[in-house]
C-alpha cells in the first residue's frame, strides 16, 4: 500500500514526511536523519532500515525532471520494512532526494503530455548536478549536495549504490559500473510483463559492452569516450566513489513515456547518412533558441538564475555534440541507436527553450510567447515520432523496484 495519498510524483516534502510515518512504525528498525543541506538551506534526508553492516544505498532525485525515483524509494523502503527477507544481512538506506533545490523548480508532478512536462521544466547545468559535479569541479568547489552524498558513501560503504533515474520518452536500460551477473533476466523479465521497452541502443551507453538487452557495463578508464566534446565523464562522478569500498553502482532508467521504436536491434540501413541529418537538424533547431536568447539578451542584464544558467549551459553543449555526430564514425549501426540519438537531439533544444521560456515569462519579456510555440510544437512533434504512449505511474515504479531489489541481491550474491 503506498503512502501517498493519490497516483502521481511525490514532492520531497512528501517523500519526508512519508520516511517519517514509516520511522515511527517501525522506531527500532528505521531511522530517519539529515545528512546535509543544499545551497539553498533545505535539507537532505537519509532514511535507514535495518542494522546489518552491508550496506545498500539508493538514492532519488538526482535529477530534478525524472521524477519517478521519489515514488520507487518509498516503494522499495515500503517492501524492505515488510518483508524480513530483504533485510538478511542487508541494511537499506535512502537518500530521499539529492537535490532538493533542483526538485523545487521543477514543478510538473502530474504532466498530461510532454508540453505540460516541459512547461514546467528544470534540469541543472552540469557543474550544478550532485552526481556530475566532480566531472566539471576540482574538489574545493564541490556543492554542498555532493559532498553530502559523497559523506554517506564513505560513512555507509555500501556494497552496492542504486541510483534512480529515468527519461522522459523512449524505454528503461540499466547502467553498471561493474558487471552484476544474472540481472539482465528480471530486467527483462520485468520490462515485458509491464510492456515497458528496452533500450538496446541508449546513447547514454554507447560503445559499452552489454550484459544482456538494455543491461550495460561501463568501460575501462582507458576507454575512449563515445562523443569526445561531452564534458561528463561518468568515471569522475559520484557513480564510481563507492568503488574505494569495493563496492558499484546500478543507474536504474525507467520512462514516463514508452516508445516501442527504441528497442530495434535491426541494422539501421544508413547510419552515418542519418547521423549526419541529426545533426544538422540539432544545429538549426538550437539556432532558433539562440537567437531568442541574442534578441531578449539586453533586456535580461542583471537576471541570473539556475534556470537560464541550466538553458545557456545546455545550448553550448551542442556545437561539440553536433560535430562528434557529422565527423565520428556510429559507435553502434542500430536502430535503436539511431533512434536513441534522434531523441537526444531533439531534447537539448526543447530543454533549452523550456526553461528559457520560464525565465522569459517571469520577467514579462515580450518573446516568452515565441518559444511557447516552440516548446509545443516540439514536444508534439517528439510525441508523434516515437509514438509515445504513457506508461502508468505504478508500472513505472514496479518496473524500478523490482530492478533495485534484484541489483541488490545479485550484487551480494556477486560480492561473496
Amino acid at each position: 500500500m503506498s503512502l501517498l495519498p493519490e497516483l502521481r510524483y511525490p514532492t520531497v516534502p512528501e517523500l519526508v514526511l512519508s520516511a517519517r510515518v514509516l520511522a515511527a512504525h517501525r522506531p527500532g528498525l528505521c531511522v530517519l536523519k539529515q545528512v546535509g543541506v543544499s545551497r539553498a538551506g533545505r535539507p537532505l534526508h537519509l532514511l535507514s532500515v535495518g542494522h546489518a553492516r552491508r550496506a545498500v544505498l539508493v538514492v532519488a532525485g538526482a535529477h530534478a525532471n525524472e521524477p519517478t525515483g521519489g515514488a520507487t524509494l518509498l516503494a522499495v523502503a515500503e517492501h524492505v520494512v515488510q518483508e524480513r527477507e530483504l533485510r538478511h544481512g542487508i541494511s537499506w538506506h535512502f537518500l530521499l532526494c539529492a537535490d532538493p533545490d533542483g526538485a523545487s523548480l521543477h514543478v510538473t508532478p502530474a504532466p498530461r503530455g510532454l508540453f505540460d512536462y516541459h512547461l514546467g521544466f528544470f534540469r541543472p547545468a552540469g557543474p550544478e548536478q550532485p552526481e556530475w559535479a566532480p566531472a566539471a569541479l576540482p574538489p574545493d568547489r564541490l556543492p554542498p549536495e555532493t559532498r553530502a552524498l559523497t559523506g554517506v558513501i564513505d560513512a555507509l560503504r555500501p556494497y552496492l549504490q542504486v541510483t534512480l533515474h529515468g527519461t522522459d520518452l523512449g524505454g528503461s536500460w540499466v547502467q553498471l559500473t561493474k558487471d552484476v551477473p544474472g540481472l539482465a533476466e528480471p530486467f527483462a523479465k520485468s520490462a515485458a510483463e509491464l510492456h515497458i521497452p528496452v533500450e538496446t541502443g541508449a546513447s547514454d551507453a554507447v560503445g559499452w559492452p552489454a550484459a544482456g538487452p538494455g543491461v550495460y557495463v561501463m568501460p575501462a578508464p582507458d576507454a575512449g569516450a563515445a562523443y569526445p566534446s561531452m564534458p561528463d565523464d561518468a568515471r569522475s562522478s559520484t557513480w564510481y566513489h563507492v568503488h574505494r569500498y569495493g563496492g558499484l553502482t546500478a543507474v536504474v532508467e525507467v520512462p514516463m513515456w514508452a516508445s516501442d521504436l527504441v528497442d530495434d536491434p535491426a541494422p539501421h540501413p544508413a547510419p552515418a547518412l542519418a547521423m549526419r541529418r541529426l545533426a544538422g537538424r540539432l544545429l538549426r533547431d538550437t539556432r532558433e533558441v539562440e537567437r531568442v536568447l541574442a534578441d531578449a539578451r539586453p533586456r535580461l542584464e542583471g537576471v541570473d538564475g539556475p534556470l537560464l544558467r541550466a538553458a545557456q549551459w545546455g545550448l553550448e553543449l551542442v556545437p561539440g555534440l553536433a560535430a562528434d555526430w557529422m565527423h565520428t564514425p556510429p559507435a553502434d549501426h542500430t536502430r535503436a541507436y539511431v533512434g536513441s540519438v534522434d531523441a537526444f537531439g531533439r531534447r537539448l533544444p526543447l530543454r533549452a527553450a523550456s526553461m528559457l521560456r520560464r525565465v522569459l515569462e517571469e520577467t514579462g519579456d515580450r518573446a516568452a510567447p515565441r518559444l511557447e510555440r516552440l516548446v509545443a510544437a516540439w514536444s508534439d512533434s517528439f510525441a508523434e515520432r516515437f509514438r509515445a504512449r504513457w506508461v502508468p505511474l505504478e508500472h513505472q515504479v514496479e518496473h524500478q523496484s523490482r530492478t533495485v531489489v534484484a541489483a541488490a541481491l545479485r550484487a551480494r550474491d556477486r560480492a561473496g
